[in-house]
């Protein structure tokens, strides 16, 4: 098989848009088209089951900038939603049954209208998650208040903590970041957040810092929360281990590194076909930051605006949504291997 490396990205034409790119070396990689691999199993078009879940990217700026990120988030990005955008997104919900809001970025806290859209979602009663890196609590004291906001609105906190080591976390984050994500966790903690009984929910995100799969979900779980409460005593609920997707600046990173060709033969020789039936777009929509549709965050950042008419929340259409088959590619690899991943990590249960 040809490999394909990070100088033969740079020799695409400079006519094709980043996205174009990305989505060419997903289709040369010498791999079955994903398509088909569905339609062995007559799983063939993909289709939804509900929207139960609405996934918000309020924004890519962010304070870090992550090896890893999908997003391509950091401090330089300008795509901000408006709250005229937000405001398309509490009606859309109300024509909805969706019981959950995801908010993410960037660092969605960083959105000058954060505070104000999640204080609209709770009065309406829905669950909201709010994807926090954690050192944006402690990287700016305007930011301290964010445990007791989050505790106010009975807010679900989901962080990323790639290791529970400064090396390895510091390695995928950035200088300093593991004693900040500490701190935060202790500030959270604080309030009553992965206490048990208190309610409030804590959940730390899991993704491998290599060319490698994660490994099994309870086990690491275990490990972490053992290591973080002797060492640091930290409380948390929940592990999610999320499997990295071959996009946006993680693929910059396996073509640098001369891994891109052997990592999609792993996600590809590790397909399950039982995952299928549980990836998380087939119960979640995902809105772009300017208010445009996709089956989920990762086609959110190849552009793949979902198939049907009205890919806009202002022409927000239930039944056609409810309705579309959901686009695939060959990036859909990595939420079917193994034990399969999402936003809340392994779709399959033991």
């Amino acid at each position: 098989m040809g490999v394909l490396t990070h100088k033969s990205l740079s020799a695409q034409s400079h006519a094709l848009s980043e996205t174009d790119k990305q989505l060419t070396l997903l289709k040369e990689a010498n791999i079955m088209c994903f398509e088909d691999k569905l339609r062995e199993a007559d799983l063939f078009p993909l289709t939804v089951i509900g929207i139960d879940v609405f996934q918000i990217n309020v924004g890519k700026m962010c304070n870090q900038v992550c090896k890893h990120c999908h997003v391509d988030a950091g401090p330089d990005r300008k795509e901000i939603m408006t709250r005229e955008t937000m405001q398309l997104c509490l009606d859309a919900i109300d024509k909805t049954t969706c019981s959950t809001v995801d908010l993410t970025g960037g660092a969605p806290e960083m959105n000058p209208n954060f505070r104000w859209f999640v204080e609209q979602l709770s009065a309406k009663g829905k669950k909201v998650l709010v994807r926090c890196n954690l050192t944006i609590i402690v990287a700016n004291k305007k930011y301290n208040y964010l445990p007791e906001f989050f505790k106010k609105h009975n807010i679900e906190v989901v962080s990323s903590l790639p290791y529970f080591n400064s090396k390895k976390t510091d390695a995928q984050r950035g200088d300093g970041v593991f004693d900040k994500s500490i701190e935060a966790l202790r500030m959270l903690n604080a309030v009553g957040y992965g206490i048990e009984g208190s309610g409030l929910i804590l959940n730390l995100v899991y993704n491998p810092s290599g060319a490698f799969l994660p490994p099994d979900q309870g086990e690491l779980e275990t490990e972490f929360k053992n290591k973080l409460k002797i060492k640091f005593d930290i409380s948390f609920n929940s592990l999610f281990a999320i499997t990295n997707l071959p996009i946006s600046r993680y693929l910059q990173y396996l073509l640098a590194s001369d891994n891109y060709q052997g990592y999609m033969e792993k996600l590809v020789d590790a397909y399950n076909p039982i995952a299928v039936s549980s990836v998380m777009c087939r119960n979640t929509i995902s809105i772009g930051w300017d208010g445009y549709i996709f089956d989920c965050d990762f086609n959110q950042m190849l552009d793949l605006k979902v198939a049907a008419e009205g890919q806009h929340l202002s022409e927000f259409n239930i039944e056609r949504l409810l309705n579309r088959n959901i686009i695939v590619n060959q990036h859909c690899y990595g939420c079917t291997a193994g034990a399969g991943s999402s936003c809340g990590g392994e779709v399959v249960k033991n």
